[in-house]
């Protein structure tokens, strides 16, 4: 198996510290309010490789943190606590925020079929261990201090960012643009470790006693302790969203590198970004969707991670209504097809369909740094062949293992031909009269991909259900 490694910025052969066990982690969410769906996206991508994993014969422990504290409104230590953020816009202590925004995240967690970690922890249940690698790196001479916070000095550690690519030197020369400056810190790219309630935090409501007084930690610290707590350190995946890699990752790497001597995962898997209308995602631009928004406007679950199955997961995913409909049309297509099948079936029947090639063929699309797409395009080349129904069947419920679509428990439902697969069959017939045969090629592939059949006539592009 071949991972793209953020680390190293080049697939490589895979290869466990254990041979009998996977160890992964992956960051939680940070639960002072719903997760949107771009947040929902980094998940999906963390349970296709976990899936992928399994399905090839490995066994994994996964491991990931809830950020019930110590998360600010900026990345660079600089705002307000995301936690009593969320508590003054609802009236409730922020622990009680975080209890029900944790449970909300796990109920959508459960529609989208994401497996659950083996192991969940939260920031506010770790604070001593959190504090023991503070105090470590105190005593190697990674911090310093003032009276609001106690912070990691990045300048003790001459790799500092080698997960970005960016080394200290570079960071500082654009921190212009890439950092809010705090003149309490030595260098822009020290981050707080732990903050005093004192100054701005006076009154925060969360808060522990430490050898350096009373105070609670920084966001980045927490998940060197759970990480470490629950899988060892090293372990061998940390997993996250691309917006992690400048910050949030490479400040884990320094401290835990810096307390422990050694490095935190073998390897660094990153899922791109989300767009919305080919534009970023935000509460300003009022299109910070949520699970429930999708379920509204009258899709299911399923159909938002049909339409991430469809891109790999380092390329960013242009999230639109009409791609939802497509999505919830292939879908539908897919479900309706094993219906067929179900009712078709002898399951008592031994068949002697040859299926290997099939099974090669998933195998080598997971094993190809989780290419995703490339494996559902084998579940339609499936029902598109001539296997008995049971052979089908029997493949079709080995694959969702990965795929996660339910398939062995369809809804009956209706298909149409969406507008968005209308759209490129149009793109298609114009690329075609203007000899663009590349273009056209790619079109094909396109409305292929999302289940549907292309067939060329006189009159132009004609799509039909497969």
């Amino acid at each position: 198996m071949k991972l793209y490694n953020t680390l190293s910025r080049k697939l490589e052969e895979f290869t466990p510290i254990d041979p009998n066990e996977v160890r992964m982690y992956t960051c939680g969410p940070t639960v002072y309010d719903f997760a949107h769906i771009g947040n929902l996206r980094t998940y999906i991508f963390e349970d296709l490789v976990r899936r992928s994993l399994t399905y090839l014969g490995y066994t994994v422990k996964h491991g990931m943190n809830i950020t019930d504290v110590g998360h600010l409104v900026g990345d660079g230590d600089e705002g307000e606590d995301k936690m009593d953020k969320g508590a003054k816009r609802e009236g409730k202590h922020p622990l009680e925020i975080a209890r029900m925004y944790e449970e909300q995240f796990f109920k959508d967690e459960a529609a989208l079929n994401i497996l659950h970690a083996h192991e969940v922890r939260r920031a506010t249940d770790t604070i001593a261990e959190q504090i023991e690698i503070i105090k470590l790196l105190e005593a190697k001479g990674f911090t310093y201090s003032d009276e609001f916070a106690i912070y990691f000095d990045t300048s003790k550690l001459p790799d500092y960012g080698k997960l970005s690519g960016q080394n200290l030197e570079d960071k500082k020369t654009g921190a212009r643009e890439e950092v809010v400056v705090d003149i309490l810190k030595r260098n822009p790219q020290d981050f707080v470790l732990w903050f005093f309630t004192r100054g701005k935090y006076e009154h925060h409501i969360l808060r522990w006693p430490s050898p350096w007084g009373e105070g609670f930690p920084g966001w980045h610290i927490e998940c060197s302790a759970i990480s470490r707590t629950l899988l060892g350190q090293p372990f061998d995946i940390h997993c996250g969203g691309v917006d992690h890699i400048g910050t949030h990752h490479s400040n884990e790497i320094a401290q835990s590198e810096a307390a422990f001597g050694g490095p935190l995962a073998n390897y660094w898997m990153h899922g791109e970004f989300l767009l919305i209308n080919a534009g970023r995602m935000g509460k300003s631009e009022g299109n910070a969707y949520i699970l429930k928004t999708i379920i509204d406007r009258g899709y299911r679950p399923l159909d938002y991670r049909y339409l991430l199955l469809q891109g790999h997961y380092r390329s960013q995913v242009n999230f639109t209504w009409e791609a939802m409909d497509a999505s919830h049309t292939a879908l539908t297509r897919l479900y309706n097809a094993v219906l067929e099948l179900q009712k078709t079936a002898k399951p008592d029947t031994d068949s002697v369909d040859n299926v290997e090639e099939y099974h090669e063929k998933f195998r080598a699309a997971l094993s190809d740094d989780v290419n995703i797409p490339k494996a559902l395009a084998v579940v339609w080349e499936i029902l598109g062949s001539k296997l008995s129904a049971q052979s089908k069947l029997n493949l079709l419920s080995n694959f969702d293992s990965v795929l996660g679509l339910d398939l062995e428990h369809p809804p009956i439902v209706e298909t149409t031909i969406p507008e968005e697969i209308k759209k490129l069959a149009h793109e298609r017939d114009e690329a075609r009269a203007h000899k663009d045969f590349a273009k056209s090629d790619e079109l094909r592939a396109r409305i292929e991909s999302a289940g549907f059949e292309v067939l060329d006539s006189k009159s132009g592009t004609v799509i039909k259900t497969r």
